[in-house]
C-alpha cells in the first residue's frame, strides 16, 4: 500500500527543485524500471503489481494494486511498476571520441529521444547547457526509453565546458557545410540548438565548423528538422563515415 508520506514524495518528485534536494528521480515501466536496476542505480523505492512484484524480489519493492498504480503514475497507461531511484553519483567526462551538447533543449521528449539516439550510436558523453530540460524530468526518462541508463550526463556552463576544448567543435546551422560533403572526425563535439532558436550567438563563436542536413525537396516553404530527428541523422553521419 502507497503510504501518505510516499504520496507525497512522489507528487514532489514532479518538480526539479524536489528532486535535485532529494536526489531522487521517478521512473516507470518494466523496461525502464528494469534497465536502471541492471545499472546499479540505487533503489529508493520500488511500487509493483504482483507479476513484477514476485519476479524481483526486492527489499525495497512495495506490493500495490492497479487503482494504487494508475493514481500515482504520471502515464495514461501505466506499465506494472513505477521505481522512485538516487540520482547517480557526479562524474567528469573525458574528452575522447564523440561528446554531444545541447545547446537549450527546452522539449522533454526531445532530450529524451537524442538520450535514446545517444545510446543507439554509441555517444556516452552528453553534456547539457543549464538552461536544457531536466534530464531526471519523468517525461525525459520516460522517452529515454531506459537508455538514460547508459548515457552519461551532465549540465555545464557551455562556454566554460567548450573554451578548453582540444577536438574540433561541430554545430548545426541551416548556412552550414553539407554534412554530406564534410570531412568528420572521430574525434569531435557536436552541438545541437535550442527547438526555436538554434545555436546561441555565444557558443557560435567558438565553433570551428559549421555543418547542415542538406534540404532535397524543392518546397522551401519545408519546416526545419526537429532536433531530435536532425540529431539521429548527424549522429548516423558521423559514425558512418568514422567507424567502417
Amino acid at each position: 500500500m502507497v503510504s501518505n508520506k510516499q504520496l507525497k514524495l512522489l507528487n514532489q518528485l514532479k518538480q526539479k527543485k524536489y528532486r535535485n534536494e532529494y536526489n531522487l528521480f521517478v521512473a516507470e515501466g518494466i523496461k525502464t524500471v528494469k534497465e536502471l536496476m541492471n545499472a546499479d542505480f540505487e533503489i529508493h523505492q520500488i511500487f509493483a503489481l504482483e507479476d513484477f512484484f514476485n519476479q524481483i524480489q526486492h527489499p525495497k519493492s512495495i506490493l500495490i494494486s492497479p487503482s494504487e498504480l494508475k493514481k500515482i503514475s504520471n502515464l495514461k497507461s501505466p506499465n506494472e511498476v513505477l521505481g522512485i531511484f538516487e540520482f547517480p553519483k557526479k562524474i567528469e567526462l573525458d574528452r575522447n571520441g564523440i561528446t554531444l551538447v545541447l545547446d537549450d533543449i527546452n522539449d522533454p521528449g526531445n532530450l529524451g529521444t537524442i538520450i535514446r539516439l545517444c545510446d543507439w550510436f554509441d555517444v556516452r558523453k552528453l553534456v547539457c547547457s543549464k538552461n536544457t530540460v531536466d534530464c531526471y524530468n519523468p517525461k525525459v526518462v520516460q522517452a529515454s526509453m531506459g537508455s538514460i541508463a547508459r548515457v552519461s550526463i551532465i549540465y555545464e556552463d557551455l562556454e566554460t565546458y567548450l573554451k578548453p576544448e582540444k577536438r574540433p567543435i561541430y554545430g548545426t546551422f541551416l548556412e552550414g557545410g553539407n554534412i554530406y560533403q564534410n570531412n568528420l572526425e572521430k574525434e569531435a563535439v557536436i552541438i545541437m540548438g535550442n527547438e526555436a532558436n538554434g545555436i546561441s550567438a555565444q557558443i557560435s563563436q567558438l565553433i570551428q565548423h559549421k555543418i547542415t542536413i542538406p534540404q532535397f525537396g524543392q518546397n522551401q516553404a519545408t519546416e526545419s528538422l526537429n532536433v531530435s530527428t536532425a540529431t539521429a541523422i548527424i549522429l548516423s553521419e558521423f559514425k558512418r563515415k568514422t567507424s567502417f
